[in-house]
C-alpha cells in the first residue's frame, strides 16, 4: 500500500493534521501566532545547516528551531517587546537560511520544496518521522494537557497551584518545534504557522469545552489535508498552499455558521 505515492502522500497530510491539532489550540489561546511564524522560518536555516553539516534534516530543523524559540522566550522578558523581536527573528532566521542554502556546494538547492513544502515526494522514511514525532507531540501535550490548560487560563491560578507557568511554557516550544520538524516536508516552512492557526480557528466558535475544541481541530485539520491533496491532484495546484486553502474555506464556513447561529 506505501508503494503508492498518493497513499503516502494522504497519510503524511493526515499524520502532520494531527500532530498540528493539540498545539494549534495553545497557540490561538495563548495568541502566540506569531511565535509560531518565527520558530517555522527558523527551519530554512536548519535545512541549510543540515546540508552543510551532513546531518539528518529533521534533526538540524529541530535544533535550531529550539534554539529560535528558546532565543525569543529569553530576549522577550529582558526590555524588548515581544512583537519587535518576534518580527526580528522570524524574518532574520529567514533571510539567513535563504543565504546559506545559497552558498551551500554543489547543485543549487530547491529551496520551493522547503518554503512550501513537497507532499507527494514523501517515503517511507518520511511518513516515520512524521508519525513518529506527531505521536511524541500528542504525548507530550496529553501528559501535561491540565497544567497546560491552567496555565494558559490564569499564571497566578497555576502557580498557585503548585505549577510553574515558565516549565508549561517550555513543554510548548519543545512541541512546536516538534511539530515544525515533521511538517516542513508536508506544508513547507511558510504555511507550518497557517496550519497550527487555522484548524484551531475554525473549530474555535463551534466548541464548548477545552476537548471539543482539541477534537475539532482535529477534524478539520484532517478534513483540509485531505481536501487539499485532492484538489492539488484534480486541478494540478500546489499541494502545500491547497491544503492551506482547504483549511482557509472551512475558517469561513466556520464563521459564517456562528454568524448565522448569533
Amino acid at each position: 500500500m506505501l508503494d503508492d505515492f498518493l497513499v503516502r502522500a494522504a497519510l503524511a497530510a493526515v499524520g502532520v493534521a494531527l500532530a498540528a491539532a493539540p498545539l494549534g489550540v495553545f497557540v490561538v489561546w495563548r495568541r502566540m501566532a506569531y511565535f509560531g511564524d518565527a520558530t517555522s522560518h527558523a527551519a530554512i536555516l536548519g535545512v541549510a545547516l543540515a546540508l552543510a553539516l551532513s546531518v539528518p534534516i529533521f534533526a538540524g530543523t529541530l535544533i535550531v528551531s529550539l534554539l529560535v524559540a528558546f532565543g525569543v522566550a529569553q530576549l522577550s522578558g529582558r526590555g524588548y517587546g515581544a512583537d519587535m523581536v518576534l518580527g526580528v527573528v522570524a524574518h532574520a532566521a529567514l533571510a539567513m537560511g535563504l543565504v546559506a542554502a545559497s552558498l551551500l556546494p554543489g547543485p543549487r538547492l530547491n529551496l520551493e520544496a522547503y518554503l512550501f513544502g513537497d507532499i507527494l515526494a514523501v517515503s517511507r522514511s518520511d511518513l516515520a518521522v512524521i508519525w513518529g514525532g506527531g505521536a511524541l507531540v500528542a504525548a507530550l501535550i496529553g501528559w501535561r494537557w491540565q497544567a497546560l490548560l491552567t496555565a494558559t487560563v490564569s499564571p497566578d491560578l497555576a502557580a498557585a497551584s503548585g505549577l510553574n507557568p515558565e516549565r508549561e511554557r517550555v513543554v510548548l516550544m519543545l512541541a512546536l518545534a516538534l511539530v515544525v520538524a515533521v511538517a516542513l516536508k508536508v506544508v513547507g516552512a511558510l504555511l507550518i504557522g497557517a496550519l497550527l492557526i487555522i484548524p484551531a480557528a475554525a473549530a474555535r466558535p463551534l466548541s464548548t469545552t477545552p476537548e471539543g475544541m482539541l477534537a475539532g481541530t482535529a477534524a478539520v485539520g484532517v478534513v483540509s489535508a485531505l481536501g487539499g491533496l485532492w484538489a492539488a491532484w484534480t486541478f494540478d495546484t500546489p499541494a502545500g498552499p491547497s491544503v492551506v486553502c482547504a483549511a482557509a474555506v472551512l475558517f469561513a464556513v466556520a464563521a459564517l455558521a456562528r454568524a448565522l447561529r448569533g
